[in-house]
């Protein structure tokens, strides 16, 4: 049995020996002649994706192309112009780094630059983020840090963890539309936070969005240090290797160049006919295996190594927005996706693992191995004679794949040789093709997000109900009114998110608004409360 699953390793290994990488689908329950009926149908995925890096449009819907690939690869790009704009952008970032760590450009009242504080959302942060975690050192020429929600207690956090560095902080600004109003509020609260020292926002931000942007208006407007483009051919979740990612990295310090020829080397293994030999394909096959092709099973990432925790973060965007849609390329409503989970090996040994192993069966696994465990020039401290920390943690990762393949659980093993920029790159590479490929597979749009912009025009539906709110409770300040009549008077049918507006103001009494309730309390009395503006 064990020479029948070492001939299944050996046949199935995908290897790239000048990436120092390896791709394990042993441990995929394939079906007998599943490679021969999915030949076809990833033969055609590998034919699309090779018209989409030479320009076709490959988001309908929106009549526009997508592109990253050629951020790392811009000879590629179907008009000259598109690769000037990327080649010119990218000596910009490292330009502008250079002259921030050399103080050539400086705040109004520090003498240099030495944090950052990066505000976005979704993939605008989230990609900087896993470079920060996965790449920093105390060597950084910045400090990183992220605003990367609409929380005021997040801010606050950042603020408080900035201190009196707050005028030594350079703010960059992530959003292409320059809507998006996570991005919007966190920028007006760091706008405040430099007014409250005297100092103007624009002296210390520059701008990565969209030409001719509202955040591009207001960067002009208000004087920021530079601005640097988001294109449309670029979605936000496939954007860390454009300025998005590299402007964060390079002040940071970062090796911009070898995570960009990471990236490339990776899409020149993906990008080989044969599908058993492209990691890729081979990857996404797997999927489909392991899922059914219509997201029956979750994925499970486990980065056995601690710079890599970030990393089923980043993919769990890059997956789930990518692959979770309702209706297919031809408009039939398929509910298609995969969930992803993770946290880090050997963490979740003591967490989730549990489940894995003894209970319901609804995943396959991703170990992600790093074969190196230190930075050279660092010691490799013996825990037992002859034996390492890291080894300990080679042996956790090996132990729980074998203890779920004896549970009969689907796991994929993905090794790099050790961890650095070039490395992150061609992760970052290869996940995107093979999200690419497996949509193809089960024939959805990997490259729009219904779903998010409903979601945001339900969160403004909710932004302008509280205002009625407010106008209902201003009419008669004072008046002691119910839920019922509030909503009433608000011109709003249901009660319900009225309750939650009214719950949320109440718990913020510099807001104004307070409850009564009614005497004695009771079970359910908080629905028979009334609600009344008073002056702050």
């Amino acid at each position: 049995m064990s020479l029948d699953r070492f001939d299944r390793f050996r046949d199935l290994l995908v290897h790239a020996p000048a990436l120092g990488f390896w791709l394990d689908v042993s441990r995929i329950r394939f079906a007998d002649g599943f490679f021969a009926q999915m030949d076809a149908r990833i033969r055609d995925a590998l034919r699309r994706m090779t018209e989409l890096e030479a320009g076709a449009t490959a988001n309908p819907d929106e009549g526009r192309l997508v592109g990253h690939y050629w951020l790392r690869a811009p000879a590629l790009a179907p008009k000259p112009e598109i690769r000037a704009d990327v080649e010119r952008t990218l000596e910009r970032v490292l330009a502008f780094a250079a002259d921030v760590h050399a103080a050539h450009i400086r705040p109004e009242r520090s003498p240099r630059f030495r944090r950052l504080v990066v505000v976005g959302i979704g993939g605008s942060a989230l990609g900087p983020q896993l470079a920060a975690a996965a790449l920093g050192s105390p060597a950084d020429r910045m400090i990183p840090h992220f605003f990367d929600n609409t929380d005021p207690d997040g801010f606050d956090r950042v603020l408080d963890a900035i201190g009196d560095d707050l005028g030594a902080t350079l703010a960059v600004i992530v959003s292409k539309s320059g809507g998006t109003k996570e991005t919007r509020n966190g920028m007006l609260a760091l706008d405040a936070a430099y007014r409250r020292l005297g100092l103007t926002l624009g002296a210390h931000a520059v701008a990565v969005t969209g030409e001719g942007s509202e955040l591009d208006k207001y960067a002009a407007a208000n004087g920021f240090l530079a601005r640097f483009p988001m294109w449309d051919w670029v979605g936000g979740r496939t954007s860390e290797l454009s300025a998005v990612g590299l402007l964060p990295a390079a002040l940071q310090g970062l090796d911009v160049r070898a995570m960009l020829a990471g990236a490339a080397a990776m899409d020149e293994v993906t990008r080989a006919p044969e599908p058993r030999q492209n990691p890729a394909a081979v990857l996404a096959l797997a999927w489909y295996s392991a899922t059914g092709g219509a997201g029956k099973k979750d994925m499970v990432v486990l980065p056995y190594k601690d710079r890599l925790e970030l990393f089923s973060r980043y993919l769990q965007q890059l997956v789930m927005e990518s692959l979770g849609k309702q209706h297919d390329l031809d408009g039939k409503e398929v509910f298609q996706g995969i969930a992803v989970y993770g946290n880090k090996g050997s963490t979740d040994q003591h967490a989730y693992v549990q489940q894995l192993r003894d209970g319901v069966d609804n995943f396959f696994t991703t170990f992600i191995e790093v074969l190196r465990d230190h930075a050279p020039g660092r010691r490799h401290e013996e825990v037992e004679p002859g034996v390492t920390a890291g080894d300990y943690l080679s042996g956790f990762l090996q132990g729980t794949r074998q203890a779920l393949t004896d549970r009969g659980r689907e796991s994929i093993t993905v090794t790099i040789e050790e961890m650095g920029p070039r490395a992150l790159g061609a992760l970052i590479a290869l996940y995107e093709r093979a999200v690419g490929l497996y949509a193809w597979l089960v024939n959805v749009n990997a490259y729009h997000q219904p779903g998010v912009e409903a979601g945001k025009k339900a969160a403004q539906a909710v932004i302008t109900l509280q205002g009625r709110v407010f106008q209902a409770l201003s009419a008669q300040p004072g008046r002691a009114m119910t839920v019922q009549e509030i909503a009433k008077a608000a011109g709003e049918s249901d009660p319900e998110p009225v309750f939650w507006i009214l719950r949320r103001l109440v718990a913020n009494p510099e807001r104004g608004v307070v409850r009564d309730l009614p005497e004695p309390s009771e079970d359910g009395a908080i629905f028979d409360a009334t609600y009344r503006l008073v002056k702050v």
